[in-house]
């Protein structure tokens, strides 16, 4: 390196200013008495009352390291799942989960796939291990086998599935999952992201744990921010073969779950009358919003997870983002989803029923002033 050439400053290494920063949906809406907040698939029955009690139960303990190893959560997981819980590591979040397995499995130069329209950390995680993101595009806005498939190289560590995916809120029965695992070479592991399988009611999809307690290179990454109603702790877990454990927890951090998140999440595991309700309340609401949209002449891609992708004309007045105007003005507050490669779409969380019905009101007011009706 010449002198002139010498950095003058300290330069992160190659990939990681090719990162975008994760943009998370907007919480606000300027000049609104009242805000919904529809943008980030959290429930709105929010976290157990039995969770915010061993939560608050914590206050007095503050001043302790929480356990390292996660032993009580970690054992409650594997009671509820019937898993072996040494196989089982937890995260701040499955976000952080995901990043822990890219970088303990990619570096420069090596690959990682997922579908068109993935979650965007898996690009994240994969640009600041090093590697090379690969997309594989989808087949009706539904992550497609074949085309994963075809994009393996011998450079590939990881490959991504989020199953149910977001933002689209498709999925992949659970033999085409099992397939797309046979054509994989060993090498490779497979990433099954299902942190929305708690609401899918489907005979033919399964979350992963089977495949994972069968193979070597399967890896099933939770969350407790979902249904559980516990995104502010952020709290989150893989179950995985025990090597792929072992490589984890030789990375992560030594007291990487709060030990306030830890307890809440036990006792929200316990109350599966609290998660039963939401189920409930998410089967009654899905399908009458879905038909709803549909019914104001708007695509509305079926999915199986606690949200929906609107999918707007396009046209001058009719846009994405005109939509997200008008409602952001009524307080209504959705995801844009351009980021993903979905300009003219938003991502409707499911609300509490005055906020599904206020939403479908807007939206028809919406159509109506636009379309001159």
């Amino acid at each position: 390196m010449t002198a002139s050439a010498t950095p003058t400053r300290p330069v992160p290494r190659p990939g990681v200013m090719a990162i975008e920063p994760y943009v998370p949906g907007k919480s606000t809406a300027a000049g609104v008495a009242k805000v919904y907040k529809l943008s980030s698939n959290e429930t709105p029955l929010g976290p157990s009352p039995k969770a915010v009690a061993a939560y608050e139960a914590m206050a007095g303990k503050l001043e302790l390291y929480p356990d390292g190893a996660s032993t009580a959560l970690r054992d409650a997981i594997g009671a509820r799942y019937g898993l072996d819980p040494s196989r089982i590591v937890c995260g701040a979040g499955s976000d952080e989960i995901l990043s822990l397995l890219t970088h303990a499995y990619i570096g420069p130069g090596d690959e990682g796939v997922f579908s068109e329209h993935g979650f965007l950390v898996y690009k994240l995680a994969i640009l600041g291990a090093g590697g090379v993101p690969v997309v594989a595009p989808e087949t009706n806005l539904t992550a497609d086998v074949d085309a994963i498939l075809a994009r393996v190289t011998p450079r590939t560590k990881v490959v991504f599935l989020a199953n149910p995916n977001n933002p689209t809120g498709t999925y992949l029965p659970f033999e085409e999952v099992k397939r797309l695992h046979a054509g994989l070479p060993p090498h490779v592991l497979l990433v099954l992201d299902a942190a929305y399988a708690e609401y899918v009611r489907r005979n033919d999809y399964a979350a992963g744990i089977e495949l994972v307690s069968t193979s070597e290179n399967v890896v099933m990454t939770r969350t407790f921010s979902k249904i559980y109603g516990l995104a502010l702790l952020r709290l989150g877990w893989c179950y995985a073969p025990a090597h792929v454990a072992d490589a984890v927890n030789r990375i992560r951090g030594p007291f990487n779950v709060s030990g306030p998140a830890m307890e809440a999440g036990v006792a929200a595991l316990a109350d599966e009358a609290h998660v039963a309700g939401a189920v409930e309340h998410n089967e009654r609401w899905l399908p009458w919003l879905t038909k709803e949209i549909e019914a104001l002449g708007l695509r509305v891609t079926p999915s199986v997870g606690n949200f929906l992708l609107i999918h707007f004309p396009g046209t001058e007045g009719l846009t994405a983002k005109d939509a997200d105007a008008f409602l952001t003005a009524r307080g209504l507050v959705l995801r844009g989803v351009a980021a993903y490669g979905l300009p003219q779409a938003l991502r409707l969380t499911i609300g509490t029923e005055e906020a599904n019905r206020l939403v479908v009101d807007a939206l028809q007011a919406f159509m109506r002033e636009r379309q001159g009706a």
